[in-house]
């Protein structure tokens, strides 16, 4: 692939978006490259958590590629907010952890982006916004829906209808972002929580994910059965009877993922 980089190590997969002269911008081409390794992400065994990046240090993504926007009809812009919003949803629904290292600057469809995983850990120097209002769109990838169960209706509706950017300081004080490093401390600090996440049964985790996130779109006795679901998948796992033989001889567990 030309625009993404996909490397797999010791069960993380890195997936850089890689067009630093346009910041990262997404283009159609991009689009579906992202789309295509999402979709061998999601069913691969070796991989127990992603993390998205985009080149260089000056953005994680800035959103549109504007200048190949200008260029297109308006078919072919309904064509790439469909394609954004459906591989952004993938992204989301992706059984493994994913971390948004945002490394730079992350507007409109790169803050969407950042928004799909489950956690975004900033540089200090990085702003970023939902921002569309302000080119007289609206945030067509997952933003005003994800934003507002995330922060709270009334905070969100003020950042997406204002287009304010925000420092990361901003951003972590309303609970946008999860954590703030330096640019040369962000990849220790994603690790760190990488591997705090690794130690723990692949299987659980993913059945952990799966129960919070699609718990939290239904009532309570709903959510209730669908951890009971997920628990239960659990059960018949050789893990789970591996951290109970671990925790008998005093050990750490050697997990499977099995």
């Amino acid at each position: 692939m030309k625009n993404i980089r996909l490397d797999v190590q010791d069960f993380i997969a890195t997936v850089t978006i890689n067009r630093p002269d346009s910041l990262n911008a997404f283009n159609y081409e991009t689009l579906c490259e992202l789309g295509e390794t999402a979709e061998l992400l999601k069913t691969d065994r070796n991989v127990r958590l992603v993390i998205f990046k985009g080149a260089g240090k000056k953005a994680f993504s800035v959103g549109a590629d504007l200048k190949e926007r200008k260029t297109l009809s308006e078919q072919e812009v309904r064509r790439n907010v469909h394609k954004i919003g459906d591989v952004f949803h993938a992204i989301e629904k992706l059984p493994q952890p994913t971390v948004a290292a945002m490394n730079g600057h992350a507007f409109g469809g790169g803050m969407e982006l950042a928004l799909a995983c489950d956690f975004r850990i900033a540089v200090k120097e990085a702003m970023m916004g939902l921002t569309e209002t302000s080119l007289a769109i609206i945030p067509g990838a997952g933003g005003t829906q994800r934003l507002p169960r995330l922060i709270g209706k009334a905070k969100a509706m003020e950042l997406i209808l204002t287009a304010k950017r925000m420092t990361a300081e901003e951003a972590h004080t309303y609970g946008v972002i999860t954590n703030i490093a330096e640019q040369e401390e962000l990849m220790a600090k994603v690790m760190e929580l990488a591997a705090s996440i690794l130690a723990n049964g692949p299987i659980a985790v993913q059945q952990a994910k799966y129960a919070i996130k699609t718990g939290m779109n239904a009532d309570l006795q709903t959510g209730l059965e669908i951890e009971r679901k997920a628990y239960e998948l659990t059960i018949p796992t050789e893990d789970r009877l591996e951290a109970l033989q671990a925790f008998s001889e005093k050990r750490k567990p050697v997990y499977q993922g099995k």
